[in-house]
C-alpha cells in the first residue's frame, strides 16, 4: 500500500484501496490535517487526519463498529506509517436514501 515507486499520495493509496475493498455508490475523502496544526499526531506537509464518508452496499449486515473495524483493518498499514486520525461516515445505501 504504501509502495513508493506509485507515487500515489496517502489520499489516493487510501481511496484506491477503499474503493477496490467496498466497491462504494458514494466515496469522499477529505484531508482535514490543516485544521489539527499543533495537536497530537499533525506533521508537517499533512496527510494525518481525514475524514470519509462512503455508502456501499458493503456495509449490509454490519454494526457500526463492524464497519469501522473494516475500514481501520484495512488502512493498517497506512496507520502504521503516519495517518493518525480517520473519521467515519459509513451507510449502507438503504441508508443513505433514508436520510
Amino acid at each position: 500500500m504504501t509502495d513508493t515507486k506509485s507515487h500515489l499520495s496517502r489520499a489516493e493509496r487510501m481511496e484506491k484501496l477503499l474503493k477496490e475493498l467496498l466497491t462504494p455508490q458514494l466515496f469522499v475523502l477529505e484531508d482535514e490535517s490543516s485544521r489539527h496544526a499543533g495537536h497530537a499526531g499533525a506533521r508537517p506537509g499533512g496527510e494525518t487526519h481525514y475524514r470519509a464518508r462512503i455508502v456501499a452496499d458493503a456495509f449490509n449486515g454490519l454494526s457500526r463498529v463492524e464497519r469501522q473495524r473494516l475500514v481501520y483493518g484495512a488502512l493498517r498499514e497506512e496507520f502504521d506509517t503516519g495517518l493518525h486520525a480517520l473519521s467515519l461516515d459509513l451507510k449502507t445505501v438503504a441508508e443513505a436514501s433514508a436520510s
